[in-house]
């Protein structure tokens, strides 16, 4: 299998790309930061792609699109994990500069890797999408609107693009649970640590994303146990 998946640098992404990886899965990812980048590439056998990536740059995702289809074909699941989250703080004490930040990775960022990537999964007729949700996207807090805000955009993006689709594929909104990554400590401090952590959470969350098929589309799921 094919594997696609957005932000391999740390925390669940790099959970994932370590887990299919030993599976025998090809992969191909990216992450803003080139020392991780660098760090996947010289640890990875040949057969597999990794790039540094601006996800909020349109132009600079095409690229990795068109470098990923041209090298494997396109991806039988695109792991759409990439986000950020703001710091804790009041809506109205929240700058401009940082929602927009926000917005055009975590949403703008999910929509350009369906761009580019998709197009190829259609003229093949088969592939999954799963994009990375949260229980804050079904659910709400303070002081985090703005990561709320594009994770409910993320089920309502995931849920008109599954009506978009033809037969054969899927796209589905996935809530990967509580886990104990540098975003959680960022919101919940200390008590992130009562939580599991990805290596935990990988053997749960990626043979049940690998199991997706068509007949998931428009689903929005949440990893088992999590």
């Amino acid at each position: 299998m094919h594997i696609t998946i957005t932000g391999v640098s740390k925390g669940l992404g790099q959970a994932l790309t370590r887990y299919y990886l030993e599976a025998g899965h090809t992969i191909s990812g990216l992450a803003r930061s080139e020392a991780a980048i660098s760090e996947w590439q010289d640890s990875t056998p040949d057969g597999h792609f990794f790039s540094a990536v601006d996800i909020s740059k349109d132009s600079e995702v095409a690229s990795f699109a068109e470098s990923v289809i041209d090298k494997f074909g396109p991806p039988d699941l695109l792991i759409n994990n990439a986000a950020i989250i703001n710091r804790n703080a009041p809506l109205w004490e929240i700058s401009a500069d940082e929602i927009e930040h926000i917005l055009e990775i975590n949403l703008g960022g999910v929509a350009s890797t369906i761009r580019h990537f998709l197009p190829a999964m259609i003229a093949r007729g088969s592939g999954v999408i799963v994009n990375f949700s949260s229980g804050w996207g079904r659910s709400t807090s303070p002081e985090v609107a703005p990561y709320c805000a594009t994770k409910w955009g993320i089920e309502g993006l995931s849920q008109a693009l599954a009506q978009e689709l033809p037969h054969g594929l899927a796209a589905v909104a996935f809530n990967p649970g509580v886990i104990d990554t540098d975003m959680l400590q960022s919101t919940f401090g200390s008590s992130a640590s009562g939580y599991p952590g990805p290596e935990t959470w990988v053997k749960r969350a990626a043979p049940f994303l690998e199991r997706l098929s068509a007949s998931d589309n428009g689903a929005s799921l949440t990893c088992p146990d999590f």
